[in-house]
């Protein structure tokens, strides 16, 4: 970094490197890095616990907390080299595993003060792509960041929540049966066998996601189709899936194929309401007539991802929500704004549903969809 006599200033000539840092973050933003504040923080915070005298942690800091994707590492080799000088490290043939957790290096300080750790204590900085992810709002991203957040849609793994079949099978306890038993007699001449029991099958839980499209959910909804994407596809036979906007519309068939891609243009083909306005009382009771009261929603788990703005009726919400819950085993309502700090339901949407759902959960993030997954697979 040039100094005002034009000389190269280094990493470990600098008192506070704090300004310098943040200037650099700036020219990677010029260079076309997709530096928000998220990666700004992080990264700063990966500076705080390493030596930023020696040009090597310096660099991998900066490569793995500021870098989405492979196309910016020349970029940041570039600026990395013109901003610190010959400091910086070439990291020509060394590539790096989207998915690796990269540790930069243990650490020992003897120092002392604010920032400095007793000797002997030994730190590490690991950064991914995936704990980058796995916390930001979905519908903050960047495009880079929207590329890889759906390739880690494959990772999840739905399991679905088990009821009881009226089928039976044999089991060593249970209730008697009486045929099975008559059958063994008989094989044996007509002396007394075994006792033969039977207890009830189990079958997978269906499973009915009813995500908003409407405009306030426009952020969101790409995530959340592919959401339901991935599990609609783990069981095709025992999940549903619908839009809800100005109208119902069901995508199940669209999302059964094994193409995410191809599913998603099928799906955005199929909803003709997209980014419109929001009737949810009067989407809902349409699938509470035509779907849900003849046996759809009969003992399912009905997960609705909205955030509650209503147009519509919202007495006539609350009368159908209270159907639906009749009728279903677990409502739950996925809100994306509802893990924001200071978060209250006072949409008008919301607050007539709430009275008739068994849990409000958040749903703004690729953690946030992971723990729906738990709380879908314990209902």
């Amino acid at each position: 970094m040039p100094d005002t006599e034009g000389n190269v200033v280094t990493a470990a000539d600098t008192t506070d490197p704090l300004p310098g840092l943040v200037g650099f973050t700036t020219a990677l933003r010029e260079a076309g890095l997709p530096c928000d504040r998220h990666r700004v923080a992080t990264y700063l915070d990966a500076v705080e616990r390493i030596d930023v005298g020696d040009a090597t942690q310096l660099y991998w800091a900066g490569r793995l907390t500021l870098c989405a994707d492979p196309d910016d590492l020349p970029r940041y080799d570039a600026a990395f080299a013109e901003w610190f000088g010959d400091a910086g490290p070439r990291a020509d043939g060394m590539p790096v595993r989207r998915e690796q957790r990269a540790r930069i290096a243990p650490l020992t300080s003897d120092g002392e003060g604010d920032g400095d750790t007793q000797a002997g204590e030994q730190l590490s900085v690991a950064a991914s792509d995936v704990e980058l992810l796995r916390d930001r709002d979905l519908g903050e991203l960047t495009e880079s960041e929207r590329r890889h957040l759906r390739e880690l849609f494959h990772t999840l793994r739905p399991v679905f929540p088990r009821r009881r079949s009226s089928r039976l099978r044999p089991a060593h306890r249970g209730t008697l049966e009486p045929r099975r038993t008559l059958r063994g007699m008989i094989a044996a001449g007509g002396e007394p066998a075994r006792l033969a029991y039977a207890r009830k099958r189990t079958r997978p839980r269906r499973v009915v996601l009813l995500i908003d499209v409407s405009g306030s959910m426009k952020p969101y909804a790409d995530s959340l189709l592919r959401f339901a994407h991935v599990v609609v596809r783990t069981a095709p036979a025992d999940a549903e899936a619908f839009t809800l906007g100005t109208r119902l519309t069901r995508v199940s068939r669209a999302l059964r194929q094994r193409d995410p891609e191809r599913a998603m243009l099928a799906a955005g083909d199929a909803v003709a309401d997209f980014a419109g306005g929001t009737r949810l009382g009067e989407t809902m009771r349409v699938f509470l007539d035509r779907w849900g009261q003849r046996g759809l929603a009969r003992r399912a788990v009905v997960v609705v991802f909205s955030d509650g703005w209503e147009r519509g009726d919202t007495a006539l919400l609350a009368e159908q929500m209270a159907r639906l819950r009749r009728l279903a085993h677990t409502v739950l309502w996925v809100n994306p704004h509802a893990g924001r700090a200071g978060y209250e339901p006072v949409q008008s949407g919301i607050a007539a549903a709430l009275p008739h759902v068994d849990r409000l959960l958040a749903g703004h993030s690729l953690a946030t969809l992971q723990r729906l997954l738990r709380e879908v697979r314990d209902a």
